[in-house]
């Protein structure tokens, strides 16, 4: 897998990271137990402090995307809930809030919001042929 990250993009890097791996698992480029870089092979691949790489990797374990086999590394989880029906719907709904003001705020209507997500939402989840 190939990462890449944008230093002044305002997404901090450690997120940059995560976000990567959280979409390559959910379009199927990585999944159930396969191994993401070591913190220190993907901190020099960057040009980056392992501190960094290690924030988002945590972030990844907290959430349950990743874990970690002592000794071994980072593999991607089995898929599992970690958070409640109520708490996932929290999450999306803040999401959700964010995207509704900047569309109103760039003069979208709620018609042309509702295609967009529909047409980034199936391009995003696509597998990718490699």
């Amino acid at each position: 897998m190939q990462f890449s990250i944008v230093a002044g993009s305002g997404v901090p890097i450690f997120r940059q990271i995560a976000d990567q791996i959280i979409r390559a698992v959910a379009i199927g480029k990585l999944e159930v137990g396969d191994p993401v870089p070591s913190v220190r092979q993907l901190a020099r691949e960057l040009t980056i402090n392992p501190n960094t790489v290690a924030k988002a990797y945590g972030e990844l374990v907290d959430d349950g995307v990743l874990e970690t086999q002592p000794g071994r590394g980072f593999f991607v989880a089995k898929r599992r809930q970690i958070y409640s029906k109520a708490e996932r719907l929290r999450r999306l709904d803040e999401s959700i809030d964010a995207l509704i003001h900047q569309a109103v705020a760039l003069d979208f209507t709620p018609e042309e919001v509702f295609l967009r997500v529909e047409e980034l939402f199936t391009r995003r989840l696509k597998p990718i042929a490699d």
